[in-house]
């Protein structure tokens, strides 16, 4: 502990007067906050000051600091940008976070390909293409495609056109696609395709109307009437959508209205999005956060998260509750989209209104959160009580976890954790663990390490401990694992064996197996989990084979050794991948040179 504070009292000193983004972690060296600075020096010190002013969040992140690492950028805009990917990427404890968006899908137009499509996605990549979203009502997100595909004639296939030369398909046939695939349009007029598309789904639909009526009196000029009368009905499709949309501003105007509600451990937003004057979407999201995190934490948060990879934003964002960095977050916003962008938290007047309006809803949505979050917690199945009753349990095994070893061969030695709540898999919680103590085929070593690691882990983070603690196999298993637990002084932890040949269940400090009767219910959940937790042992040992032998092939490459291979695994996934790309596509993979990367494509196409 001294010595870990000599080291940081060192660290205070070197660092630099510059913006930049520094991370706090844990004795276990875990990130558990994420912030960003103008002055690295003076507001990293300013943790470990006697004297600071106190509250109760900076109280509970410094008792746990033991290290830091920072990041030095050019700008306090700069720092803001990283900080909101650091965030999102490690989701530290004391960071407010965004509920993972996986479930709610974008819509993403591929803008930097010559004829661009557009895409339902579950997941944002640092790209160039454009992405809206994400939509909390899938069935809008539907309509809205069907009417890009119906009206705009946007492609559907996946071919990289114009390098791809196909025959024309079913959607050219039935008019839903104009056959870029076959130079049947042009370039620049398929372009003019998707930039409708853009002000649609950016929710410039007036704007995007006022275009088309412009050019369908040029068609009408030149006397393309089958032409004009095309765009004459999507201007009537448009307007049809518009007349159903309620108006709640001037036009031109574009607004977020974001407000939340919160409890000791979540919050949830809602914003309602006006495009030219018009309510055209309500979005809403939960934030899990922590007693201590003030409001302001929690809308600066969000407002990040929110907005770092939005297409669609507004140039006016009204809160419900003040940000301390209003004139810095303006100016990142207003960066992304080249037009002021100010923010504003109302206090009398229309624009209150409607605050309190998308407060009203978070509060609903909050209300139905924690409603749920109670049932769940108080519908706990017959064949979990069973198994209480059975194992003669003191508490009721609502959440169970187990551990499996691994071990084919001397270098891929993998333990596994998985979890079941109320007697169902919870994959966020599962765990892979590489063996880094044991040396050599060692069991009972290996799972004494893992449930160390996992069960400090626990302890060191305040989190729950698991009311079932199974270990796959006999008394010598559950000695080790017991072992673990003493070490980290944890006494009151259940804990069971289960040993495979006769299905016995061994409990500490009892000589006598549990034998529970084969057609149980609850003899097979504590077998499913288990049986679970080895499936996913030997996925995890044979993914990581297999990353070898994938690794193995690149690096016969001439100039490419395991440092690149791995770097060309990781940034584009698969060897097949890699196979799909041009040596400029390739470049883009960090430490990968033009010369590598032909070295690259000449290899694999002769493949």
């Amino acid at each position: 502990m001294n010595e870990a504070l000599d080291e940081l009292t060192v660290k205070l000193k070197n660092l630099p007067d510059r913006p930049g983004v520094y991370l706090m972690k844990n004795a276990r060296g875990k990130i558990i906050y994420i912030g960003k600075a103008l002055n690295l020096k003076n507001r990293v010190r300013t943790y470990f000051q006697k004297g600071r002013p106190t509250d109760p969040k900076t109280d509970a992140l410094v008792s746990k600091i033991r290290d830091f690492e920072f990041y030095v950028t050019d700008s306090e805009i700069e720092a803001l940008i990283l900080e909101s990917n650091l965030v999102k990427e490690h989701r530290p404890i004391y960071n407010v976070n965004l509920k993972d968006d996986k479930r709610f899908p974008y819509l993403k137009v591929t803008v930097d390909e010559p004829f661009p499509r557009v895409l339902v996605v579950r997941r944002l990549k640092k790209d160039k293409a454009r992405y809206y979203g994400p939509y909390t009502e899938a069935l809008k997100m539907r309509k809205t495609l069907r009417f890009i595909f119906k009206h705009f004639n946007i492609r559907t296939c996946n071919y990289r056109l114009p390098d791809k030369k196909v025959k024309l398909c079913l959607e050219y046939h039935i008019k839903r696609c104009p056959g870029p695939c076959e130079d049947l349009i042009s370039e620049e007029d398929y372009r003019k395709r998707v930039d409708d598309v853009l002000m649609l789904l950016s929710g410039r639909s007036a704007e995007l109307v006022d275009s088309l009526r412009e050019r369908m009196q040029k068609l009408s000029d030149e006397m393309e009437f089958e032409e004009a009368a095309k765009v004459r009905d999507m201007i009537d499709s448009i307007e049809s959508v518009r007349l159903k949309q309620r108006v709640m501003a001037d036009r031109w105007v574009d607004r977020d209205i974001a407000a939340f509600a919160r409890s000791a451990s979540d919050a949830a937003f809602v914003v309602l999005q006006i495009r030219e004057g018009v309510l055209i979407g309500r979005q809403h999201f939960y934030m899990k956060i922590r007693p201590e995190n003030s409001d302001t934490d929690i809308a600066e948060g969000f407002l990040k998260q929110h907005y770092m990879h939005n297409s669609s934003l507004p140039t006016e964002i009204y809160l419900s509750h003040e940000v301390e960095e209003k004139e810095l977050l303006e100016k990142w916003l207003s960066g992304k989209i080249d037009k002021n962008v100010k923010i504003y938290v109302p206090q009398k007047g229309e624009k209150l209104k409607l605050v309190e309006m998308a407060h009203a809803n978070a509060e609903l949505l909050l209300n139905e959160l924690l409603i749920q979050k109670q049932e769940y917690k108080e519908r706990i199945p017959e064949v979990v009580l069973r198994l209480q009753q059975d194992l003669r349990l003191a508490k009721t095994p609502v959440t169970m976890v187990a551990f499996d070893i691994s071990n084919l061969g001397q270098d891929d030695k993998v333990g596994s954790l998985v979890y079941f709540d109320k007697g169902k898999p919870k994959k966020s919680e599962y765990r892979h663990f590489k063996i880094k103590t044991v040396r050599g085929q060692d069991d009972y070593a290996s799972l004494r390490e893992i449930v160390f690691r996992y069960f400090r882990r626990l302890k060191t983070e305040d989190r729950e401990m698991p009311d079932l603690l199974v270990i796959d196999g006999g008394k010598g298993q559950l000695s080790a694992g017991l072992d673990a637990l003493n070490a980290l002084d944890i006494k009151d932890q259940q804990v069971i064996g289960l040993a495979k040949r006769l299905e016995e269940v061994f409990v500490p400090d009892q000589k006598e197996s549990i034998m529970i009767p084969k057609t149980s219910p609850s003899l097979r959940l504590i077998q499913r989990l288990r049986n679970e937790a080895h499936r996913f042992a030997i996925e995890y040992n044979r993914k990581l084979r297999g990353k070898r032998t994938i690794g193995t092939e690149l690096q016969k490459i001439p100039g490419i050794g395991p440092k690149k291979a791995e770097a060309l695994l990781k940034h584009f996934g698969s060897v097949k991948k890699i196979k799909e790309l041009n040596a400029e596509q390739i470049i883009e993979a960090p430490n990968i040179g033009i010369s590598d990367a032909e070295k690259i494509v000449a290899y694999l196409s002769s493949k």
